[in-house]
């Protein structure tokens, strides 16, 4: 008698990857959010929190509380999610590096250049993986864009303009919006075009009596010559997440608020009239709203964190992405203070 048996598994088959072991720091507006997504994130086991200050939310539940960094890697992590303040940035990143953690860093980078570079050093020095979480990367309406972007669809980019405005948060204290909310608007933009700034030129205010400023109108240049602009503030009494591409075939409208991305087709109607006519192509065409997968930018960012530090293929946002980030930061903020144009080389940052 001839028995039939199945052939053996693939060793990877057999033996199941145990889940990457994630610890979290800093429990605060972005830390609840942090524990919520990774505790859905397949792969992925939240195993202790930290916060020096404790457990506001009750975030914890039955998983160990720690008091610092020190704890969480005491306790055995593979990677850990750093939500705590930006001041606090180098400080924790530099323990879990000089530790060998992987580290998802919530932006900016660092609260300096100089504080981001050491990030940087110390991460790619040991191989590990240095994140930043810069979100809008992973943003449905904005993957749709950069996709048709990437497609021809607009034809040649002539500018990115972004709207980034509301209330004041009373969450942040440590940096001002050009570090907070402009950093998201300096990323998504160079992401866009695939282009790195060369020129920034920018106004800033300080109407809310702090420290650092909650006003800033910035006008700037990418190095394949496109130009950009932002307006960002802490001082609108209504939230708005807009930005718009405007090309040689019409506009893009992303709105990150819902997610929604819609093109305005430039039009080609004649006309008799000599001074209208003139502007044919970029008159009133054909608008459409494009229907596409909406998933949550933090799930996808978690995702993408941890298949970087899996060795798979991602679109984590690197530190030393985070680090050019902040160097517009900073020539925004020193260009408001001086008056002048600041040019950025290929090395800033």
């Amino acid at each position: 008698m001839v028995t039939k048996t199945q052939a053996p598994a693939p060793a990877q088959a057999r033996t199941r990857a145990r889940p990457l072991r994630l610890g979290l720091i800093g429990l605060g507006m972005m830390g609840r959010h942090h524990a919520r997504v990774a505790r859905e994130t397949e792969g992925v086991e939240l195993v202790a929190l930290a916060d020096a200050l404790g457990d506001p939310h009750g975030l914890a539940g039955a998983l160990p509380l720690y008091d610092s960094v020190d704890g969480l890697i005491s306790h055995g992590v593979d990677a850990v999610v750093v939500a705590v303040p930006t001041r606090f940035h180098e400080e924790v990143g530099l323990t879990l590096a000089a530790a060998g953690v992987h580290a998802l860093i919530e932006k900016p980078v660092a609260h300096s250049i100089e504080a981001g570079r050491k990030l940087v050093d110390a991460f790619e020095s040991r191989g590990l993986v240095g994140a930043v979480g810069h979100i809008e990367r992973f943003n449905p309406a904005l993957i749709e864009l950069r996709r048709r972007l990437r497609a021809g669809e607009l034809g040649e980019v002539y500018q990115i303009h972004t709207r980034r405005q509301g209330p004041f948060p009373s969450r942040i204290a440590d940096v001002g919006v050009v570090k907070d909310l402009g950093s998201h608007d300096f990323d998504l933009t160079a992401w866009l075009a695939g282009a790195d700034y060369v020129e920034v030129g920018a106004q800033t205010a300080f109407r809310s009596g702090r420290e650092h400023e909650d006003m800033v109108a910035v006008s700037a240049k990418l190095a394949d010559g496109t130009i950009t602009s932002h307006l960002v503030n802490w001082l609108t009494p209504f939230k708005e997440r807009v930005t718009v591409v405007t090309g040689e075939r019409g506009a893009f409208v992303a709105d990150t608020l819902t997610a929604d991305l819609t093109f305005y087709e430039n039009g080609t109607v004649a006309s008799d009239w000599d001074a209208v006519a003139s502007f044919r192509g970029v008159s009133e065409g054909t608008m459409t709203r494009f229907a596409f997968e909406k998933r949550e930018p933090l799930k996808n960012e978690h995702e993408a964190f941890r298949d970087r530090v899996l060795g798979r293929t991602s679109e984590a946002v690197t530190l030393r992405e985070g680090l050019r980030v902040l160097s517009v930061c900073e020539a925004s903020v020193e260009s408001a203070r001086s008056g002048r144009t600041i040019a950025l080389g290929p090395d800033d940052g």
